[in-house]
């Protein structure tokens, strides 16, 4: 069995550590690389006693030398973190799974562009759960496309920095996607006031953030008589981590190119 040598960048952080972790226990992946903020106190450190089991792998701010003979590197960390990460990868043929959410429209063409030098898994969420929830979205759109509202509700922990998160954007796009509309047009972003009736060509989108919620998203069609709900709870970040691990394994099969967990899992 062939073994992958990965990196995880923000090792330190919440989604970091479970990352860490979740390598270690692949019986066909190796922690090669942890990387953090240039200034972070963890630099130098154990990798592994960020989730209780030392593994001789050093928390490094070296982004060349900790890279170099990684297959992958995961990174879930912030936009601007990200594509400096990217462009490293891409300057030492590193292949890069992007979980890190909130990018303008420029950074994503960035992105975009490195599938043509190296294997890009880029998705707002990497659970298998969402990924399959965003094809059941499309379908569903898909019969309910007249005479039903639909809106978008998500709720995260309260040290998320983002909103609406990633997962809900690219569930209003699926759905917008599938009625022909634009979402960047139709979406409307809460509500307050006296608004006046709902526009039925509208997406409506409402944040709630609070305490240690790892992430609840529903999509409602509300119809006459009847509303239909297609809603994904997180219980545990190691959902992300899993579907990361998965995109890893997809790449070392596949190679250059832009990808997203549609195609990981097969359901284009």
């Amino acid at each position: 069995m062939s073994i992958l040598n990965i990196a995880i960048a923000g090792s330190s952080g919440r989604m970091g550590r479970v990352l860490l972790e979740s390598v270690a226990q692949a019986p066909d992946m190796r922690l090669a690389a942890a990387l953090e903020r240039k200034g972070s106190p963890f630099i130098g450190k154990d990798a592994g006693e960020l989730f209780g089991a030392p593994c001789g792998v050093f928390i490094s701010e070296e982004m060349a030398t900790a890279l170099v003979g990684c297959h992958a590197l995961i990174d879930f960390t912030r936009p601007e973190a990200t594509l400096d990460h990217l462009q490293a990868c891409r300057e030492l043929g590193v292949n890069i799974i992007i979980g890190t959410t909130g990018f303008s429209v420029e950074q994503k063409e960035l992105i975009a562009d490195a599938g043509r030098d190296i294997g890009v898994v880029f998705a707002p969420n990497m659970s298998v759960g969402v990924n399959l929830s965003l094809k059941l979205l499309d379908m569903a759109a898909r019969v309910l496309n007249e005479g039903y509202d639909i809106e978008i509700v998500e709720a995260h922990h309260r040290h998320k920095v983002d909103a609406p998160s990633g997962t809900a954007l690219r569930m209003g796009e699926v759905v917008a996607n599938a009625l022909g509309r634009n979402l960047e047009e139709c979406a409307v972003y809460g509500r307050e006031g006296v608004t006046g009736e709902r526009s039925p060509s509208t997406i409506g989108f409402a944040t709630v953030r609070g305490g240690d919620i790892v992430g609840d998203h529903t999509v409602m069609f509300a119809g006459t008589g009847e509303r239909v709900e297609i809603t994904h709870k997180a219980s545990s970040r190691a959902t992300f981590a899993l579907g990361a691990l998965r995109a890893a394994r997809f790449l070392a099969q596949r190679g250059k190119g832009l990808f997203d967990m549609q195609d990981v899992l097969g359901l284009r």
